[in-house]
């Protein structure tokens, strides 16, 4: 069964930084590839970061030069450093890969950014 656990958000004031984490349960981690997508309210949800197996990146327009994705194929977790973070990056972040045709989500992280 596969599982994806987010970790790491909270409430930061603009300008500051959080790290977020998902651990993948469940699939041969190193072969896959993972990404973050956000949502926030009234919004629908969006891609934010991507890695490959071979730990090629991508990052919507938005996030680029702030964000950054990285991967650990020992722990087997996927991060996704959020640096000079502004009111408009408040949203639930998803952690998402696939396997086998289908796809799986964490069950979100809440990131708030607010003074």
């Amino acid at each position: 069964q596969v599982r994806l656990v987010e970790s790491g958000g909270g409430l930061v004031q603009p300008g500051g930084s959080l790290t977020l984490s998902c651990k993948a349960i469940g699939i041969n981690f190193r072969l896959h590839a993972l990404g973050w997508f956000r949502q926030a309210p009234g919004k629908q949800r969006e891609p934010v970061a991507h890695i490959s197996s071979s730990s090629e990146t991508n990052y919507a327009d938005s996030v680029k030069g702030r964000f950054t994705i990285s991967r650990d194929n020992v722990y087997r977790t996927v991060s996704l450093r959020m640096n000079s973070l502004t009111p408009e990056d408040t949203a639930v972040y998803y952690c998402n890969t696939n396997r086998s045709g289908s796809t799986f989500w964490g069950q979100g992280t809440q990131v708030t950014v607010s003074s």
